[in-house]
């Protein structure tokens, strides 16, 4: 299994990612900068981390989603390479049109860090299949603009298609209907604001987001 992690200006959980990849699967990862060209071949897994690419200038993920690497993202992405968007990767996937909304300013406009439990809103998708039976986890989120908003009319059309993956059971940032993390319709392009490469192993406190990793890898 062969993943890799794309490095922006100003990412800080790219390396966490990477551990978290290489820890929880075996799978070997390749650090990939945001101005190549080219990606790695037979990849079977794309992440983009969290952090402050550009230093949220403009607006998060905006810069970054302009980014030479991301044309490449994109068509590995069309292809049906799964792509996960954690935190700020969530807000580039968004900017990059691979997914529907827009990462808001938290509700109290303030920046939350903290372990948060989550609702499996879908457990048939090809991120979640590992969690099985289990309809409860937890992971950390850790953001200033982490607000999930759309429409009324996206909204349903993700709930209603199953594409809300994810949803806060106490929303630390007042995200639209709670929600946590979405796929696209393919069901291969997920983004989630709380943070699985931080909760892979027990001594971080939880281990569920290795289910995750394990999950993306195991459906390729």
């Amino acid at each position: 299994m062969k993943a890799a992690v794309i490095v922006f200006p100003g990412s800080n959980c790219d390396r966490d990612c990477a551990v978290a990849v290489e820890r929880s699967t075996g799978a070997s990862v390749d650090m990939v900068w945001h101005q190549d060209t080219a990606l790695p071949g037979g990849l079977d897994l794309i992440v983009l981390p969290g952090g402050f690419s550009y230093g949220d200038y403009l607006r998060c993920g905006a810069m970054a989603a302009q980014s030479p690497v991301m044309r490449e993202v994109v068509k590995a992405a069309e292809r049906g390479v799964a792509v996960v968007g954690i935190c700020n990767g969530f807000q580039i996937l968004c900017e990059a049109h691979l997914l529907p909304g827009a990462l808001l300013r938290n509700a109290a406009l303030k920046y939350v860090c903290k372990a948060v439990d989550l609702d499996v809103a879908n457990a048939q998708t090809r991120f979640t299949a590992g969690y099985q039976d289990r309809r409860q986890v937890r992971m950390t989120v850790g953001n200033g603009e982490g607000n999930f908003f759309a429409d009324n009319d996206t909204l349903d059309r993700l709930e209603g298609n199953g594409r809300v993956v994810f949803r806060y059971r106490d929303n630390p940032n007042g995200s639209a209907r709670a929600i946590a993390g979405i796929v696209n319709d393919q069901g291969n392009v997920l983004g989630l604001m709380p943070h699985p490469d931080r909760a892979f192993e027990p001594e971080l406190g939880s281990s569920d987001g290795a289910l995750l990793f394990q999950s993306a890898l195991d459906s390729a």
